[in-house]
């Protein structure tokens, strides 16, 4: 194509794909949205702090506190003990970062599904399904082999995930059921599921009276690198976590698995017209985002449950968590980590064992993290907003240069 002789040469901006220009953009956008995400749930949140008659800068300071966030002032201080007690600052942080490792798990399940434009909302009955497989196995096995039996019951529990949530994906693919509607079911089914094992079959014959499974056999515990095992010390699952984020990246960007789905997600026909199986790739999706909320599972059973008692099936939430945390992270393998490690402190700060002050009441801080979850939720649509002005202000600046060598 011949260029007139007044036209302005093209700027590298204006020589670049639309792909490239896209992909400029969701970059820049991937890193003002999460942010302020998160400072508008926090200035929300304490709004609704001082309208109830507490000071929100105090109430925020006591949960940073109680999540042991003031442990990176000292980071040399990793004790957990002092004269048979626990020491506060440490101890906190260990109970962080257990949260943070069982929210990275959950929030990667609802992530690679979202790169596969599906909705998982079945994270927490995939991470109970693994939570039960593994109990059952860490059970049953009492004399394998340390390694052998945490082996077995890590394979055993993935493939629970797994599979419970590839009913959602092969009924999407065959029958396009809609994958909210039948993950919320399957919740439910899990649920009642559990409740049901721990209070019969899986239940521990000597504690009747109270419906609790039987603890897992030493061989196929976790250990225990910081902190005491009996005040729940941070076990390797942590690592364990960290590595699947990794996975998690380079499953998506360096493969043809990744590859496929993430154009399924982009556009599931235009995929399918460039030969992409997309119902293949759905019920893979689901699958291995169903993997990764029961390897959740397995880490939690494994390294600091070790037992199950049948209110705590239903008392539990992380899956749904991960949703939040997912969204925050715009489905990212850093977000995840970092939406995990935000909501792993808010859940500990504002446990009653987190908190260390009468600044703000328990009931009202535990409140807050849920709405807060609900906020990141709400204020995720800033995404859209600020692409657009952002897109604006380049559309601006690209009229004010035409104007200029016109005139």
């Amino acid at each position: 194509m011949i260029e007139s002789p007044g036209a302005p040469p093209p700027t590298p901006e204006e020589g670049q794909s639309f792909v490239e220009r896209l992909t400029l953009q969701q970059r820049l956008g991937g890193i003002a949205p999460p942010v302020l995400t998160a400072v508008l749930a926090f200035l929300a949140g304490g709004i609704v702090v001082a309208a109830t008659g507490h000071n929100p800068f105090l109430a925020y300071r006591d949960i940073f506190n109680g999540a042991g966030l003031n442990w990176f002032a000292h980071p040399w201080n990793v004790a957990t003990l002092d004269h048979g007690f626990p020491t506060t600052t440490p101890n906190n942080m260990v109970q962080t970062l257990l949260q943070t490792t069982t929210l990275i798990f959950t929030g990667l399940a609802v992530a690679f599904a979202f790169r596969c434009g599906l909705f998982n909302i079945g994270g927490q009955g995939q991470y109970i399904m693994g939570l039960i497989v593994a109990n059952w196995v860490g059970v049953s096995i009492p004399g394998a082999p340390g390694p052998v039996h945490v082996l077995i019951c890590v394979v055993a529990a993935t493939a629970a995930g797994a599979t419970w949530a590839g009913i959602a994906g092969f009924l999407k693919a065959t029958v396009g059921t809609h994958e909210v509607i039948s993950t919320i079911m399957l919740n439910w089914i899990a649920i009642y599921f559990g409740e049901y094992l721990f209070g019969g079959p899986l239940q521990d014959p000597t504690t009747r009276p109270n419906p609790i499974s039987s603890p897992v056999a030493s061989s196929a515990q976790l250990p225990v690198f910081w902190g005491h095992v009996s005040l729940q010390g941070l076990h390797i699952g942590f690592f364990v976590a960290i590595a699947m984020l990794v996975v998690f990246w380079i499953v998506l960007n360096r493969t043809t698995l990744g590859y496929e789905v993430r154009a399924v997600g982009f556009n599931p026909d235009a995929a399918a017209y460039g030969g992409i199986s997309v119902r293949r790739n759905y019920m893979l999706a689901m699958a291995i985002s169903g993997a990764f909320a029961g390897l959740g599972g397995v880490m939690d059973e494994l390294g600091y449950l070790h037992t199950v008692g049948q209110l705590d099936i239903p008392a539990s939430s992380v899956g749904f968590l991960g949703i939040a945390v997912a969204l925050l992270g715009r489905n990212t393998a850093l977000g995840v980590g970092l939406g995990a490690f935000v909501f792993g402190a808010l859940l500990n700060g504002t446990s009653t064992r987190g908190l260390s002050s009468t600044v703000i009441p328990p009931e009202l801080a535990s409140n807050l993290t849920l709405m807060i979850q609900g906020l990141v939720v709400l204020f995720i649509g800033a995404d859209i907003l600020i692409l657009y002005i952002w897109n604006l202000r380049r559309l601006r600046l690209r009229a004010a240069r035409l104007e200029e060598t016109s005139a």
